[in-house]
């Protein structure tokens, strides 16, 4: 008798043990399905200071709408005007305290070293935020086909 009884309590221990295997994986599964589904989207800056400012202001609204977008900004050509050191707005407002602001919210801005390069424009002169890319127009086509970014151009 108390070897039948300790049988079928170490079946249902087993049982209760495949429950929790299965639980587990299953809560792993949804996490990681959770982060795939997260939306990620690259604003393409090239067209200079009106146009930073306009895809500046529409970031802070996308985040406001959806705080856990991860949204990467590209800056080239007459765009990186928003990434250097002392460069303001029309009205006067400095690009740099709102970069800094949507950093601390998790934005990352990349800016293009070629454009860098036919600009003459030194490293030195980029916001302590830039990330520096070889070219702006491969880092969008790899944001886009390789981790799945969506495009905006304000």
């Amino acid at each position: 008798m108390i070897g039948s009884q300790r049988a079928s309590l170490m079946r249902h221990l087993l049982l209760l043990l495949a429950i929790l295997l299965l639980a587990t994986a299953a809560q792993a599964q949804q996490a990681q399905q959770a982060q795939q589904a997260q939306v990620k989207v690259v604003y393409h800056m090239q067209d200079g200071v009106d146009q930073a400012a306009r895809g500046l202001a529409n970031i802070r609204n996308h985040l406001r709408a959806e705080p856990d977008t991860r949204i990467v900004v590209v800056a080239l050509g007459d765009g990186i005007a928003l990434m250097l050191k002392g460069s303001i707005q029309r009205n006067g407002r400095p690009f740099d305290e709102q970069v800094g602001d949507l950093t601390r919210q998790g934005v990352e801005f990349r800016v293009c070293n070629y454009t860098l390069q036919a600009h003459s424009v030194a490293p030195e002169r980029l916001l302590p935020q830039a990330k520096l890319v070889p070219s702006g127009v491969a880092e969008i086509a790899r944001l886009q086909a390789l981790e799945g970014f969506a495009y905006i151009r304000p």
